[in-house]
């Protein structure tokens, strides 16, 4: 596997607010969901990638094919996450995201880690389209 940006570990923060969790301040676990698509769309605009211009200009969207998680151990209200985003493997019309949520805090402890598979597909016939290398270079 060679080198390139999408296989560096990308970072976002974010603030566990008061509508993410449940009755007992514990963050709902389908927002983890949530806070990982927000790290993944960020990715890949940091690789500059902008999905609705690969939808309005080239007919083309990226779609969750699977997802598989664990949750480790729980956020609450007020925390301060940061989530991860990494390209796993690349194959011919889809990809894997691999991501993780921390506390960030001095322990930096992992609550959650999942691992997204997408595929690429054009948007009028929703056929699978051959993944460009260079989509993910940066």
């Amino acid at each position: 596997m060679s080198s390139s940006p999408a296989h560096d570990t990308f970072s976002w923060p974010l603030r566990v607010y008061y509508e993410d969790t449940d009755a007992q301040g514990v963050v709902y676990y389908a927002n983890y969901f949530r806070f990982t698509e927000r790290a993944r769309t960020e990715w890949l605009r940091s690789l500059g990638v902008q999905q609705d211009t690969l939808l309005n200009e080239q007919r083309l969207m990226f779609v969750v094919v699977s997802a598989s998680a664990d949750f480790l151990a729980p956020a609450r209200f007020n925390d301060m996450l940061l989530v991860t985003a990494r390209l796993g493997r690349l194959r011919r019309a889809s990809f894997e995201i691999e991501q993780q949520v921390y506390r960030d805090s001095m322990d930096g402890q992992l609550l959650f880690a999942s691992t997204v598979n997408a595929a690429l597909l054009d948007a009028d016939s929703l056929k699978p389209q051959r993944v460009p290398r260079t989509l993910f270079e940066g």
